[in-house]
């Protein structure tokens, strides 16, 4: 099993290099396309997509064995289909792409041909990609960038404008311009998974909610419903209704991620004594990864509750660091109940009403195809995370996630995350 860390962005820097990919970007002859940012550009249509509309576009994938979620974005004139990597850890949606490449890996559809429709080196989407306000340009009419990630990843390339084939839940269909990266050459990490490229939904300007709600399509809200059975659904846009979400402030000092805190974690009930938690919300990451102090309190915990339980060590089993096997191989988590219990972080909210993100057994435990069971929480300090704390993929299934970017927000609430919900009847409210 390949351990995703995933794709949280580290570092960015621009580009101060030539070679044959960014001499194919930045010079000769370009005939750019229209800057019209929809099409078809009529403003009935535009004001039925922005009243009170979202997107919501199916997930697939799981946590194990997959090891990933992905959506279907059809992109390019005319458009074509590709399979991306949903990501609340960084910002820029780029695919794979053939300018021509110098390192791609095996994707599932034909690399994509890139527009000739430039994002100049000094447009505000450019520079947010890069790693100060005074960087230098290779060629005024082109954004280099390259984004390094946390498990080693990391793409190289420039940043064009095409067309993305958007479905509003309001039955508008529209053909939306805006900027994703060309990725021309890639540094693949062990973890790599062979997709088309990666759908960054973070904080910043190049993040496709960003986009959607600087043109006045929707409102700078986004989430995700991850199911454990597997797929689920991703929406932009503020929807109202049904779900009734805890809710707990983004941190002030982080303006890069989906971040809370302090937290403090809790095992079975009662406190950790770990320390307070800040902790980032990651689709980029299928797993859940705890600081040194805190992930060595979990294992000294769970050492204690299954000490006189009929379970022992699998170390043959080499799915995730630590699985544990029974008399005979589980057939699901459910089969466990009795010697785990569940986890959780309780938000503090600046002294104000508690808000509690619960961490079932589902959460943090999954079945390997041997049979066992394995931790899927992680020493971060053990792949470079340092003092981070990441809730990935198995700590958010079966809740839907909402990433408020107008009121600085993070909520959640249990859900049934097989169904995609109906655009009417979708929606959100608070306690």
């Amino acid at each position: 099993m390949k351990m995703k860390l995933g794709w949280l962005v580290v570092t960015v820097m621009v580009l101060n290099l030539s070679s044959p990919c960014s001499a194919w970007f930045g010079f000769g002859n370009k005939q750019k396309t229209s800057k019209n940012s929809i099409l078809p550009a009529q403003p009935s249509i535009i004001n039925r997509a922005a009243h009170g509309s979202s997107i919501i576009i199916p997930l697939y994938g799981n946590v194990y064995p997959v090891g990933f979620y992905n959506v279907t974005l059809s992109i390019g004139q005319p458009p074509r289909s590709y399979f991306l990597d949903v990501d609340t850890g960084s910002d820029l949606t780029w695919l794979q792409c053939d300018a021509p490449c110098s390192h791609c890996s095996e994707t599932p559809h034909p690399l994509y041909k890139p527009s000739n429709d430039f994002v100049p080196c000094k447009d505000p989407l450019c520079a947010s990609l890069q790693p100060s306000d005074d960087y230098e340009c290779e060629s005024p009419d082109q954004c280099d960038y390259q984004i390094d990630y946390a498990d080693q990843y990391s793409t190289l390339g420039a940043l064009v404008n095409d067309v993305y084939l958007l479905n509003f839940t309001n039955d508008v269909q529209l053909k939306v311009r805006m900027a994703l990266g060309c990725g021309y050459d890639q540094t693949f990490s062990p973890s790599y998974h062979p997709l088309d490229g990666i759908l960054g939904i973070g904080r910043g300007k190049t993040s496709l909610v960003s986009q959607l709600n600087g043109q006045g399509l929707v409102q700078n809200v986004v989430g995700h419903c991850l199911s454990s059975q597997g797929g689920g659904y991703v929406f932009f846009g503020n929807v109202y209704g049904s779900f009734r979400v805890s809710w707990t402030p983004m941190s002030s000092t982080d303006s890069k991620h989906y971040s809370a805190g302090p937290a403090e974690l809790a095992f079975g009930g009662k406190k950790s004594r770990s320390g307070s938690l800040t902790v980032l919300f990651d689709t980029g990451s299928s797993y859940t990864y705890f600081n040194s102090k805190a992930y060595k309190a979990l294992i000294s915990w769970l050492k204690k509750e299954l000490h006189k339980v009929p379970i022992s060590v699998a170390a043959d089993d080499q799915t995730l660091p630590i699985c544990w096997r029974g008399k005979k191989p589980f057939q699901s988590i459910r089969e466990v109940k009795r010697y785990f219990k569940p986890l959780a972080l309780t938000f503090s909210n600046a002294g104000k009403v508690k808000t509690l993100f619960e961490i079932p057994l589902e959460g943090y435990l999954i079945l390997s195809n041997m049979g066992n069971v394995c931790l899927g929480i992680l020493n971060g300090y053990e792949v470079g995370l340092g003092d981070l704390n990441i809730i990935g993929d198995i700590s958010m299934q079966d809740k839907v996630m909402v990433f408020d970017n107008e009121k600085h927000l993070i909520g959640w609430a249990p859900a049934d995350c097989t169904r995609l919900p109906r655009s009417r009847a979708f929606g959100i409210s608070s306690y």
